[in-house]
């Protein structure tokens, strides 16, 4: 009569390369679930700012660029750029991907923040398939800029 041996579980026999493969595997996902999660929160931080919002609020009131883009006018990206504030001061030199239905364009911001309060030098969108450009300031800069001279 045979002698039965039970055979041995499948990790048994092979736990020599399945633990460190497995942790390896799992160092991988971690690192990808971290980096993930450090992109997303920059990210949001940069579309909950000020410049953001002003910027792209503005560019949903401008008809004239409405009626190049068309309607809705919607981020197309990521934004790029520098955003710094602390405190009560910080600088913003962003440009931000938009598109509508009827063509694409980019969206620059530039400005600064003194006591609490945005100050924009430059908000204009370049329209992708004529390099248009359109001044989002308008008077208002002008109107800024004669405040100063008085």
């Amino acid at each position: 009569m045979e002698e039965y041996t039970p055979r041995k579980s499948w990790f048994a026999r092979n736990w020599g390369w399945a633990v460190p493969l497995g942790g390896c595997l799992t160092a991988i996902i971690l690192f990808f679930v971290f980096l993930g999660s450090v992109i997303f929160g920059v990210s949001e931080l940069m579309t909950g700012s000020d410049p953001y919002k002003e910027a792209l609020a503005k560019v949903k009131q401008d008809e004239y660029v409405i009626g190049i883009l068309g309607e809705p006018v919607e981020t197309n990206g990521i934004m790029q750029g520098k955003l710094s504030f602390e405190n009560n001061t910080g600088n913003a030199d962003i440009s931000i991907p938009i598109k509508g239905p009827n063509g694409k364009a980019k969206l620059y911001v530039v400005g600064i923040k003194q006591n609490d309060q945005w100050t924009y030098s430059e908000m204009y969108v370049i329209i992708s398939e004529t390099d248009e450009q359109i001044d989002l300031l308008g008077y208002e800069q002008q109107e800024h800029d004669n405040q100063e001279l008085e």
